[in-house]
Order: structure tokens, then C-alpha cells, then sequence
């Protein structure tokens, strides 16, 4: 029995190291990946978002955003739809927070009421698409637990795997498997896992281009729902980085102007 017991305590040791190493690398990667996408203060985007059902049937609308770096607290961001008629004018104002719960509101135009979203809320479907009001926020490097799990390529380019826990126990996932390009530094897939911990859906970034010099976005997005069949397709256009917009274009008061 002492030579049995030895032997799980040496097999388990370089486990629980290898565990440790993976988290730190994990948190290591995704550390240098929000230091690469910091400092670009600003942006403004004109957005095309496709809904098709799981007959293939389109549904197009079109929103103008934007998004506002803070100092010391996560991103605040805008979006407005334009059209089609039934929809303009809705408005979604995000205020992202390192640390505590998002904070969410959804203009609606016909009833002139803003509707705040609770945090048990921002995991159903934003305005019947694929993406969830929680899939709005930035991605702040406090809300998540990181697990490095492999190097690989995509077409060629070098990626890095994560695997990210979020921490706020209100998420609509239980993990997410982030595929990040080691140029781009910002992810060309990730897989959502519900919480149940069965994959739910499957991003594809495509169509990176360079903005000012040093940051990579993502021009093209596809979220498909691997349960219902259905997603939805973001593609930007108009993009400018650099630029901070005012305080107030960011304010839950001016929602209905």
C-alpha cells in the first residue's frame, strides 16, 4: 500500500503543476491580448446585421455604433438601428466594469421607454438574433479564469487556444474554447458552451483589417446557433479609430433624444 500511495502522489504532483503552468500561461496570453487592443480611445462603425433562420431566410438591419475607452473601468458603447422601420431608433447603451455586474440599457422607440437589463436578463437573444446582450459587452480581462490549451494553426497563421471561464455567475455560458491569432491578437473563432456545458454556438471573425497602425479588427462576423440552426452574420463598414466621442453620447438620460 506505501508504494501504491507513492505512486499517486508522484503521478498526481507533475498534474497539478501542469495545471497550474497552463492557467498561468492562460492568463499570461490573455494579459498581452488586452494590452494590444488598448489605447485606441475611440470608435465609430456603420453595421450590417443579417438574421437567417434555419430555412435560410434573411432578415437585414442596419445600426451605427460607437465605443468609448474609459480610464480604469471597461468600454461604454452605443448602438442605434437605422432601419428597417419597424426596428429604428431602438438603441442599446452598454457600460462594461472590470469588476461587478455590466450595466445595460435597451431604448425602445415605440413605447419611448428605456428598459434596463438585469443581469439574470443578458443571456436571452438581442433583438432576435444570435448574439446575446452579455456578447455586447467588452471583454475585460477580469472576467474570466484563462486555461492555455494549445498552439495550432488556422490556414496557416499561428493561433493560440485559450479556454475562458467567466466569472460572473450570472453568464450565459459555462466556458468558451477562444481561437486567437497571434498577429491579430483578437480571436478567428469562438466556441460557447451553454450552461449544461453542451457547445451552443460558434463565432467566425473574418476579414481582419489594420486600423491606425497597430489594431486589428474584425470586419465580418458569423454566429451560428449549433442547436437551433439559425445565426446571424455582422459586417462593419465606415470604421474610425481614435476618436473619443463625448460623455454624453454614452448617457442612459439622453436615451430617448
Amino acid at each position: 500500500m506505501k508504494h501504491a500511495v507513492y505512486a499517486l502522489l508522484v503521478a498526481f504532483v507533475p498534474a497539478v503543476a501542469s495545471a497550474g503552468s497552463a492557467e498561468k500561461r492562460g492568463f499570461e496570453i490573455a494579459r498581452d491580448l488586452d494590452r494590444a487592443n488598448e489605447g485606441f480611445h475611440g470608435e465609430q462603425w456603420h453595421l450590417e446585421m443579417i438574421l437567417v433562420n434555419a430555412q435560410g431566410d434573411k432578415t437585414t438591419r442596419e445600426l451605427q455604433g460607437k465605443v468609448k475607452e474609459t480610464e480604469g473601468d471597461g468600454d461604454k458603447s452605443i448602438m442605434t438601428f437605422a432601419s428597417p422601420a419597424d426596428v429604428r431608433g431602438t438603441k442599446l447603451l452598454t457600460w462594461t466594469h472590470k469588476k461587478g455586474d455590466d450595466d445595460q440599457w435597451l431604448f425602445m422607440p415605440s413605447m419611448r421607454r428605456t428598459r434596463r437589463i438585469s443581469a439574470h436578463n443578458r443571456s436571452g437573444s438581442f433583438m432576435g438574433s444570435e448574439f446575446t446582450y452579455e456578447d455586447f459587452n467588452s471583454q475585460e480581462l477580469e472576467a474570466y479564469r484563462y486555461k492555455f490549451l494549445r498552439d495550432t494553426r488556422v490556414k496557416g497563421r499561428p493561433v493560440w487556444v485559450l479556454e475562458q471561464v467567466p466569472i460572473k455567475h450570472k453568464s450565459g455560458y459555462s466556458r468558451m474554447e477562444c481561437w486567437y491569432d497571434q498577429e491579430y491578437m483578437n480571436p478567428l473563432q469562438i466556441k460557447y458552451y451553454d450552461r449544461k456545458g453542451k457547445l451552443l454556438k460558434v463565432a467566425l471573425f473574418k476579414d481582419y483589417k489594420r486600423y491606425r497602425g497597430s489594431y486589428w479588427r474584425s470586419n465580418r462576423v458569423i454566429m451560428t446557433n449549433k442547436q437551433t440552426g439559425k445565426k446571424t452574420i455582422m459586417i462593419w463598414s465606415k470604421r474610425r479609430l481614435g476618436k473619443s466621442a463625448p460623455d454624453g453620447d454614452f448617457s442612459k438620460e439622453r436615451l430617448d433624444e
